[in-house]
């Protein structure tokens, strides 16, 4: 069936125009000022006055699924990303079992395309069990369809175990994305050290926690060349590293978190575990950095580290409280907010982080870009129209999210996988 999209302010290329897009069983066949294709179409879609942008890219979410499905399951961990306008996500391997086999890889790939109801690309370790120095077989977890390995969840504490890790990652032509945290230098802390520590009698942890594991990092990186990834960059030295890194010709490419962009740990209620998560919320100049490197290109891409716990995982504790929020189903309509609607940053940029660069900085080929021939992978927003978070409305398991309760715009109206509607908004 054929699916006119008709009237949009849609995204191509990296500019706005307005036009329509044609959409043929799971294609999009043409995108301009198409004609008057009524008695062609199965379906019109009426986008006036609405943002129509390729589905937006997230290549850090968690979905607990197998080993903790009372947190999140596949089917809703999507469902999660399709409210929020996503189609295609990278799943992190931190499940149980780990997908560190390619046998176990293989797996995971065919439940996510069974299960799944957006395009879930998989992760696959960097050692076994995320422990440990032993490393998985690179190039067996790629031919069993993994597109990049980490340990997200766990920094790999031995400069020999990363440097021998880039060394296969970079032979099997796969990205290495680290989660960049020496546990050495953490002290026992459960948010940032700073003042709002001090002030809330929680012990805190450097920030050099990170950034010394990311000058090492670097520096193996440019050795093995290695397309080297740093998840959730969190601080002011890090960003100012991988400034001189790139500059350098190093193969390094980050990605910053919603939440790291639009809060600091002097945001932090007391009590509210909603707000811990690791990396912790840094300095309010960490924050500035990362925004100053997103708008430079230092900073590659939003990505939001999408981690649902129960209720009971949340105590009122923040040292017995789990780390992570959710992310999929409020990154957009925040960052819109906050960010464009401020004047901070343009439209266009904030989708480019969104969808081109993480699709094209990790090789996925189908996603990020409304063009003919494409997969119709197709997200649209509402501008205009103010609307408050609730809680009620999240499709994930997780309602742990600081930013539940704010009134922002950029509501998503519908998302399109394939050509077929999974998500569309309920009108008053």
């Amino acid at each position: 069936m054929k699916i006119l999209i008709q009237n949009g302010t849609v995204y191509v290329n990296g500019r706005l125009i307005c036009a329509d897009v044609l959409v043929d069983d799971n294609i999009i066949e043409a995108i301009g000022n198409l004609p008057d294709l009524a008695d062609e179409v199965g379906h019109i879609i009426n986008a006036s006055g609405k943002l129509v942008t390729p589905g937006l890219v997230d290549v850090h979410v968690h979905y607990r699924d197998p080993g903790q499905t009372q947190k999140e399951t596949i089917k809703t961990g999507t469902a999660a990303a399709i409210h929020g306008g996503f189609t295609t996500v990278g799943a992190m391997p931190n499940v149980d079992p780990t997908t560190d086999t390619p046998e176990r890889v293989a797996h995971m790939v065919k439940r996510n395309q069974e299960e799944g109801l957006v395009h879930i690309a998989q992760f696959a370790t960097i050692t076994t069990g995320r422990q440990g120095d032993q490393l998985v077989d690179f190039a067996g977890v790629k031919r069993a369809g993994a597109f990049a390995v980490s340990n997200d969840g766990s920094g790999v504490q031995t400069a020999g175990t990363m440097y021998k890790a880039m060394e296969g990652a970079a032979k099997a032509g796969l990205p290495l994305a680290a989660h960049v945290e020496d546990n050495s230098l953490l002290f026992g802390g459960v948010m940032n050290e700073s003042q709002r520590a001090k002030e809330l009698g929680l012990p805190g942890a450097p920030s050099v926690s990170e950034s010394a594991q990311v000058a090492r990092d670097l520096v193996l990186a440019k050795a093995t060349g290695v397309h080297y990834h740093i998840c959730h960059v969190s601080t002011k030295e890090s960003i100012e590293m991988v400034r001189f890194a790139k500059q350098q010709g190093v193969n390094v490419t980050c990605e910053a978190t919603p939440h790291h962009l639009l809060l600091a740990d002097k945001d932090i209620p007391a009590g509210n575990t909603n707000y811990k998560m690791n990396p912790p919320l840094r300095h309010e100049e960490d924050r500035q950095a990362l925004i100053a490197g997103l708008l430079d290109g230092t900073v590659d891409m939003v990505a939001t580290d999408h981690a649902p716990h129960t209720v009971s995982d949340k105590p009122n504790d923040f040292t017995k409280a789990a780390n992570g929020i959710t992310g999929s189903e409020t990154a957009f309509c925040e960052l819109y907010t906050k960010l464009v609607k401020t004047g901070i940053c343009r439209l266009t940029q904030l989708l480019d982080w969104m969808t081109a660069k993480p699709a094209d900085l990790f090789g996925l080929k189908d996603a990020g870009h409304l063009e003919p021939g494409k997969p119709a992978d197709i997200a649209i927003f509402d501008l205009d129209h103010q609307f408050e978070i609730k809680q009620e409305d999240y499709r994930s398991k997780g309602i742990n999210n600081p930013f539940t309760g704010d009134k922002v715009y950029g509501e998503t109206v519908l998302t399109m996988v394939d050509g077929k509607v999974v998500y569309e908004r309920k009108e008053d």
